[in-house]
């Protein structure tokens, strides 16, 4: 276990509650037929636009818990083809972990540990042994775009009132996107917000800068 990054009590409380505000805002009437094809139309565009960014980022803040386990801090993801590089950052004790991996191989190596660091073929499989996190990494590279992940059955999809994507199951995992932030130029809508849940495990992500500039 990563001694470091331990439950903040205060500030996780705080992320949470800023979770069930989200959840607060006016609600509006559910779409259609016309309005869903319309919809399903948006998120193909987003999608192409998405996945012929070879080269992205994102910086945020994530809460993690599994099972009355976890912990908060901030977050950096760089993504480069297949290629990732996550870092987690501890809010007072500025202490960090830096998991780098690939989505294509499923591979990992993990750094920041006490021993050294570790490697895997499978990232979220030695995430889960060395820190007891339940963390999906690999689809997280897709869900946190607001993307389907590729190499897993879509179970279901929905979209919000105003058309956005609302919701994505796979894998067992429930990701929900309460929160966007709007269109700039050709970039589409980006999630601000994510929450990801499957079982007694969660994820929940703010995001507080998108980056697609470096191509």
């Amino acid at each position: 276990m990563i001694g470091f990054f331990r439950p903040l009590a205060l500030s996780l409380s705080l992320l949470l509650l800023g979770a069930c505000a989200t959840r607060t805002v006016r609600e509006t009437p559910p779409l259609d037929q016309q309005g869903i094809e319309t919809a399903e139309r948006a998120q193909a565009a987003r999608a192409v636009w998405l996945e012929g960014q070879r080269q992205w980022s994102f910086e945020g803040r994530v809460a993690i818990n599994n099972a009355g386990k976890g912990g908060n801090g901030k977050i950096e993801w760089r993504q480069d083809g297949h290629g990732y590089v996550v870092s987690l950052i501890a809010p007072v004790t500025r202490q960090s972990w830096r998991l780098i991996g690939d989505t294509h191989s499923g591979a990992g190596q993990l750094e920041g540990l006490q021993g050294g660091p570790r490697e895997g073929e499978d990232a979220e499989a030695l995430l889960l042994e060395a820190t007891g996190w339940d963390i999906p990494v690999n689809a997280l590279a897709q869900w946190v775009r607001g993307l389907p992940a590729e190499g897993f059955p879509l179970q279901d999809r929905s979209y919000s009132g105003e058309g956005r994507l609302q919701t994505v199951e796979q894998a067992g995992w429930r990701i929900e996107y309460p929160l966007w932030f709007p269109t700039e130029g050709p970039q589409p809508s980006l999630p601000r917000r994510i929450e990801a849940q499957r079982g007694k495990a969660s994820v929940r992500l703010i995001v507080d800068r998108w980056d697609f500039s470096a191509q």
